[in-house]
């Protein structure tokens, strides 16, 4: 699972790419963005060992291939608009940190 959420460090670029867009705009990517990831490499790791750690099957009417579940749509908007908050966070803390090493 590591080299999962380890991956999200690549989507700081596509936030760096996107600050200036709308709220609905960018809610809406990091939705597409999740639900892409969640989607690939559930599919990846049930072909690669046999089994996805978030199996939806039969847990709910809105889930697709027991890989995603559309239900959550709401949930993806808004943690993504939150990691923006966190990203922006850490990159003024370790500006602030550099500043102060040197």
């Amino acid at each position: 699972m590591i080299f999962i959420y380890g991956s999200g460090a690549f989507l700081e670029k596509i936030h760096d790419l996107i600050r200036e867009k709308n709220i609905i705009i960018r809610g809406g990517l990091w939705v597409v963005l999740i639900l892409s990831i969640e989607l690939i490499t559930g599919f990846l790791l049930q072909k690669l060992i046999g089994v996805c750690p978030w199996d939806y099957t039969g847990s709910s009417p809105y889930a697709l291939f027991g890989l995603i579940r559309i239900d959550y749509i709401p949930y993806w908007f808004v943690l993504g608009l939150i990691f923006e908050k966190i990203h922006d966070f850490l990159d003024a803390f370790m500006g602030k940190l550099k500043m102060t090493l040197d």
